[in-house]
């Protein structure tokens, strides 16, 4: 830990409250196609278009927006009702228009660290999308580079790295997700912490023991200061 001069930091649901939104709305869809579904089918038909969609569209509600779309044709056989479109855009612009929620104490984290550190915001996205979050969060001040990768894997990590301008073992992620916030710095030679947050889409889950010096696991953002 003592050679770390940049501190990066997830954006949904580490500085903020992000997954839940999506979830909410995950539950809506389906409310709107119940009468097109077997009766306590697995709600996969979603999850799917997006894990389809993910090389054209990205990450972001604006994604999410178009995935609905298109589960929502092939759920009902291409003859969904218009009135469900336009649901399904509605429930997308409310996403796009929610408040945001801080995570408890990354306020008070981020105020500790500046200063000492360079802090860093590396997220993945939708760029319009993240940018309005990170104006709504008013955390903005605290951060000396924003990046928004279009991923957040091993190539896109080195590539940050070498515009900040110092080697791996200077850089610390901390995020909840361990295959797109630790695993990939891990590899470089980076350090990591995670703070799992209580709602993870299924698409991050990964099922991994990591047992590494430069890593830590952490109950929540406050004991990120018990380790710098």
């Amino acid at each position: 830990m003592k050679n770390i001069k940049v501190i990066a930091f997830d954006a949904d649901d580490t500085l903020w409250v992000n997954e839940p939104y999506f979830r909410l709305a995950e539950k809506q869809f389906y409310e709107l196609m119940a009468d097109y579904l077997p009766k306590n089918s697995p709600p996969s038909a979603l999850f799917q278009a997006q894990i389809k969609n993910l090389p054209l569209y990205g990450y972001g509600i604006k994604s999410f927006i178009l995935s609905m779309i298109e589960a929502g044709i092939a759920i009902t056989d291409k003859t969904i009702p218009l009135t469900a479109i336009i649901e399904m855009l509605n429930i997308g612009k409310e996403m796009l228009e929610a408040p945001l929620e801080l995570i408890d104490g990354i306020a008070e984290v981020l105020e500790a660290l500046q200063g000492k550190y360079r802090l860093v915001m590396a997220t993945k996205g939708d760029l319009l999308d993240q940018e309005r979050k990170l104006e709504k969060s008013g955390l903005a001040n605290y951060f000396h580079h924003i990046e928004i990768m279009s991923e957040k894997k091993r190539p896109n990590y080195k590539k940050l790295i070498q515009h900040l301008d110092i080697p791996p073992n200077e850089f610390l992620m901390i995020g909840n997700s361990l295959k797109s916030d630790v695993l990939p710095v891990l590899e470089l030679g980076g350090h990591a912490f995670h703070v799992p947050f209580h709602t993870t889409w299924e698409y991050e889950r990964v099922e991994t023991t990591i047992v590494e010096e430069r890593f830590r696991s952490l109950e929540n953002v406050g004991e990120i200061l018990d380790f710098l």
